[in-house]
């Protein structure tokens, strides 16, 4: 399952949101400012920087702020779509 780490002000995250969800992925959205300890996992992801999104793959991969074409690109490789 991909784990999407965002927040709900994020711009990019809205963006990858929409196109997960018209691409019909399956993902567990956790929201950055309401979940308890998720802001320390972004952190740990990203080499102590807060960027966001932060989608995490079944192969334990991520990507941060992917553009649309390298999101696309990630979950064809991955078979998901």
């Amino acid at each position: 399952m991909i784990e999407f780490y965002g927040a709900d002000w994020c711009g990019d995250c809205r963006r990858s949101k929409r196109q997960l969800d018209e691409l019909g992925v399956e993902y567990t959205y956790i929201d950055t400012e309401k979940t308890e300890g998720a802001i320390g996992k972004v952190l740990e992801y990203n080499q102590g920087a807060q960027s966001i999104p932060v989608i995490v793959f079944p192969d334990g991969t991520h990507l941060t702020e992917p553009s649309n074409p390298a999101l696309k690109a990630k979950l064809e490789q991955l078979s998901l779509i």
